[in-house]
């Protein structure tokens, strides 16, 4: 799948995958994903053909990653639409992504058939224990400060943190939270998700300090709903880097999924994936 026919995948997946996201917007996601600082994306992703028409599409975000002082790349799978007389045929796609040598691979959003599909072509599943809180007005505590200022979120942080959030600052679904405690700075990426049919659920897909995090988290789930007017928070715990306080744990998590020969569940996070960067 090249950059010119990321227009017609578009069309492709509104009419055969229909959603409240505008067309050209899962063209725009896909390409300003692969083409983030550090990406050597070689496609968009795979497509099924039947002539020259498009009848089935499996997209994917590429990135490089610093793991343990080497340069991993990755390649994470995201959309997968065929059309249902063509079903017979999908499996060409994964073939195809998978068969790309040199890469890891993620999929973090895969369905019950997909997951059986990932199994039998080598993917594990990470563990995904979450929690869920209830955002509540609590006091802040002393000398601790959470903003959404873009301007603060830079400014207060460096190195690699810093590096995370200009990449995912110009996407539409990441959202940024500095927590601030002394000379401590902790980045908290997340996205809103549907409860009860509203977007009132925090879902924190990263942070850069899960001891500060887990320290403040309170201070983070008031900002929430203060400032977001999210009722919920949810977290998974290899995210946190532990269990937070103020929250039970969720009993139907979700799962997400790896291929790789070398690398472990502590090496995937979900950055520079469709978790960010798709609608």
């Amino acid at each position: 799948m090249s950059t010119e026919d990321l227009p017609a995948v578009a069309r492709f997946l509104a009419a055969n995958m229909p959603s409240a996201t505008p067309v050209d917007e899962w063209a725009a996601s896909w390409l300003a994903a692969n083409n983030l600082p550090g990406s050597d994306a070689p496609n968009h992703g795979m497509l099924l053909l039947s002539g020259d028409q498009i009848v089935g599409e499996y997209a994917a975000i590429y990135s490089i990653r610093t793991i343990a002082g080497r340069q991993e790349r990755f390649c994470n799978l995201a959309a997968w639409c065929v059309q249902g007389e063509y079903r017979s045929s999908s499996w060409r796609l994964i073939r195809a992504l998978l068969s790309q040598p040199g890469y890891h691979f993620t999929d973090l959003n895969p369905s019950g058939i997909v997951q059986r599909l990932n199994l039998r072509m080598g993917f594990v599943f990470l563990e995904t224990r979450s929690q869920l809180a209830v955002n509540l007005p609590w006091p802040g505590r002393r000398g601790t400060r959470v903003s959404s200022d873009p301007e603060v979120v830079d400014r207060s942080l460096t190195g690699d943190a810093l590096q995370v959030y200009r990449d995912h600052a110009s996407s539409r679904w990441a959202r940024h939270i500095v927590l601030l405690d002394g000379d401590r700075a902790c980045y908290v990426q997340w996205r809103t998700a549907c409860i009860k049919g509203q977007n009132r659920l925090a879902e924190v897909q990263y942070v850069s300090d899960p001891e500060l995090f887990r320290t403040g988290f309170r201070d983070v789930s008031r900002h929430l709903l203060l400032r977001h007017r999210m009722l919920f928070t949810v977290v998974e715990e290899r995210v946190s880097g532990g269990p937070v306080r103020f929250a039970w744990s969720r009993s139907k998590p979700a799962h997400k999924m790896f291929k790789s020969a070398t690398l472990t569940p502590d090496d995937i996070d979900y950055l520079y994936s469709e978790v960010t960067a798709s609608p």
